[in-house]
């Protein structure tokens, strides 16, 4: 860039304090007929910090003064040799410049690709705000052409109607301090949905909310209404509803299939139950919505397949994180124990297993369960024959007669002491089994959203009883006097297990709080159980 004879006239005398700033990015060459000139200097402007914006806006402070068509040529001149453009696709953020690009973007924390046919390069559009930012502190003027959240307020400002607890309001401010961004990690029944209201609030700009299912929608509206005044700018977005207001509500399906109706709509993305993410097309939604301030909820931190790894760095990382164990201890949610019960497999069931283990090492060869199933994705018969004996085994165990006796004898007593109890399963037939034999309340992914309901309605309206439910209820449950719960089948998974476990969680005078986890000896459920009941 050269600023050779880039000249200005000032009209008019000049106060010593605009005169000494004028002289920080510029030189005096005269003044003659009243008239003072000075001339752009290069190395004063970098010696003094000055990028060509601020010297734009501060010659148009002076702008009553400066000649005009001095400040116009000024401005063209800086914007055309040290000026980019920013556009939006609706897949990528577009970057334009006559300059040579590269050296600004070697520090840049993410690469863009280059298109050499035509000359520019493109980013996702996430990465959008820290771009233009970045591109503005390394002096260039940025032409924002993307038509991105031209309105950035919500229509007017919004009040919180409730009180936060201590780690609520360390959350907000851990976030906030993130440059509102980041991973709240907080068991379930914590208030998380609270935390991201108010942080809502503090910011109060067009919102969209990501959740999983449509009962989650509800409970999503039911809250803010709550705990704000925002009647009126809440809409919902999924089947048949299909209203978007500046606050508007989705499921992760629906935000996916329609990316480019919400991308330049909302300045901050609020992803319920964040782990979700890493399923490739969710992943979508963070990589291609453009929005600066993302919030993450989830009640545990890690995903065993190690893809939050990949997906929370997308939303600003994990910033904030209590146990279900920390929040008991500070009498924020109700204390608990668990207690591990052991079967012994019938010697039928052993033996089955047994041989099946036998198979199972040798077509394994030694490998990892993780290396296993990306050998099988690759197709290797040996990794798919493993994987099939090993779920098997999984049926043996976690069917097994010894367990299920063991559930109706540990429910039946709790249930005689005025307990409500949760069986929580992995399958179908064996919650059936179960809900017949104690005639409890029954609830799986094949019974009829009304019938669930329903259900659902009436053990919530019970003073004790039994509810048996397989996985749909791992999320979204919300049984505040539930004090027992029975791990009867599941998997590895430490969400899961802390998902089942945050649905007796909930406060309440005197409420004690059990879950039964019921592990077959001498099995692969003696390592699942440890695995599972970490970082509680």
């Amino acid at each position: 860039m050269k600023l050779m004879n880039l000249r200005f006239k000032v009209n008019s005398w000049l106060g010593k304090d605009v005169y000494k700033e004028l002289l920080s990015f510029s030189d005096f060459i005269t003044r003659k007929e009243g008239v003072s000139i000075f001339e752009i200097n290069e190395d004063k402007m970098k010696n003094n910090n000055y990028t060509p914006i601020d010297v734009i806006e501060k010659l148009k402070e002076l702008e009553d003064v400066i000649d005009k068509n001095d400040l116009t040529n000024i401005e063209n001149f800086l914007k055309d040799s040290i000026g980019v453009s920013l556009e939006y696709d609706g897949r990528f953020i577009i970057l334009r410049s006559k300059l040579f690009l590269k050296p600004y973007l070697e520090d840049f924390k993410a690469k863009g690709k280059y298109n050499s046919t035509h000359k520019y390069y493109q980013f996702e559009p996430f990465l959008y705000l820290d771009l233009k930012e970045h591109l503005i502190s390394r002096g260039l003027i940025v032409d924002d052409k993307t038509g991105i959240f031209i309105e950035n307020k919500l229509p007017r400002q919004l009040n919180f109607n409730g009180e936060l607890r201590d780690y609520q309001e360390e959350a907000v401010k851990a976030w906030v301090s993130n440059k509102n961004r980041g991973v709240i990690v907080l068991p379930t029944g914590s208030g998380k949905t609270i935390v991201a209201i108010n942080a809502m609030i503090r910011l109060n700009v067009p919102t969209l909310i990501v959740v999983y299912t449509k009962e989650h929608i509800r409970q999503w509206e039911d809250s803010i209404k709550k705990f704000t005044d925002a009647g009126g700018l809440i809409g919902s977005y999924y089947g048949d509803e299909k209203t978007i207001l500046p606050i508007t509500i989705t499921t992760y399906q629906s935000a996916f299939r329609n990316i480019g109706l919400f991308s330049k709509k909302f300045m901050l993305l609020i992803f319920d139950e964040a782990h979700h993410l890493p399923a490739e097309k969710f992943k979508a939604i963070a990589m291609k919505m453009p929005s600066p301030y993302r919030m993450g909820l989830s009640a545990t931190a890690v995903r065993e397949d190690g893809k939050h790894e990949e997906i929370f760095p997308l939303i600003g990382g994990i910033i904030y994180q209590k146990s279900p164990s920390e929040l008991s201890e500070e009498g924020y949610l109700a204390p608990f124990v668990i207690r591990r019960i052991r079967v012994e497999l019938n010697k039928e069931d052993m033996n089955k297993y047994d041989e099946l283990r036998k198979l199972y090492i040798n077509y394994s060869k030694g490998r990892s369960f993780d290396e296993i199933l990306e050998a099988a994705r690759r197709g290797e018969t040996n990794a798919i024959k493993a994987l099939k004996i090993k779920s098997q085994m999984q049926q043996i165990i976690q069917k097994s007669s010894a367990k299920i006796e063991k559930v109706i004898e540990i429910a039946k007593n709790e249930l005689s002491r005025g307990s409500k109890i949760i069986i929580f399963t992995q399958y179908r037939d064996q919650a059936e089994e179960l809900a017949s034999k104690l005639n409890a309340y029954l609830i799986h992914g094949g019974i009829d959203e009304k019938n669930r309901l329903e259900t659902l309605y009436n053990f919530k309206n019970s003073k004790s009883g039994i509810l048996v439910i397989t996985t749909v209820g791992d999320e979204g449950l919300d049984i505040p006097d539930a004090n027992v719960g029975i791990f009867v089948s599941g998997t590895g998974s430490r969400r899961q297990f802390l998902q089942r476990l945050g649905r007796l969680l909930r406060p309440a005078p005197g409420k004690k709080s059990v879950l039964y986890e019921i592990i077959a000896s001498r099995t692969s459920e003696e390592a699942q159980s440890k695995k599972r009941r970490s970082g509680i």
